[in-house]
């Protein structure tokens, strides 16, 4: 299961867990998601990548996430335009209290736009 909020729906994520400790998650590309350069905001990208590496710990029963950010690192590297972002994003190394996970984001046509890692606490 994957972490189930009004948020993530908004933005139109889409999940596919790949093994127990990676996801691919797809965002849908919208016209409101482009800023003023003609690219898709560096806010949105942020957010595809945290969501992402949240989501590579499993979900309580309530399909609540069990991990909340403390440390979150995106380096942009190519604007970000067409039609869809993919998001690859792996739990590196989970411990008692801290979980730190990487992340790749993709656009349409395999061209790496960002890199993300991400430091969680285990809330459960």
């Amino acid at each position: 299961m994957f972490i189930q909020q009004p948020f993530d729906e908004f933005l139109g994520f889409q999940y596919e867990r790949t093994d127990d400790k990676s996801v691919r998650v797809v965002l849908p590309i919208k016209q409101l998601y482009i800023n003023s350069f003609g690219v898709v905001h560096g806010g949105i990208i942020s957010s595809l990548a945290d969501v992402a590496m949240c989501n590579t710990v499993g979900v309580d029963e309530n399909n609540r996430q069990k991990v909340v950010t403390v440390d979150l690192n995106v380096s942009f590297l190519k604007g970000a335009k067409g039609e869809c972002l993919v998001a690859y994003a792996h739990a590196v190394k989970e411990g008692r209290n801290l979980t730190h996970a990487d992340c790749l984001i993709y656009d349409e046509k395999d061209q790496l736009i960002a890199k993300a890692k991400g430091v969680f606490f285990n809330n459960s």
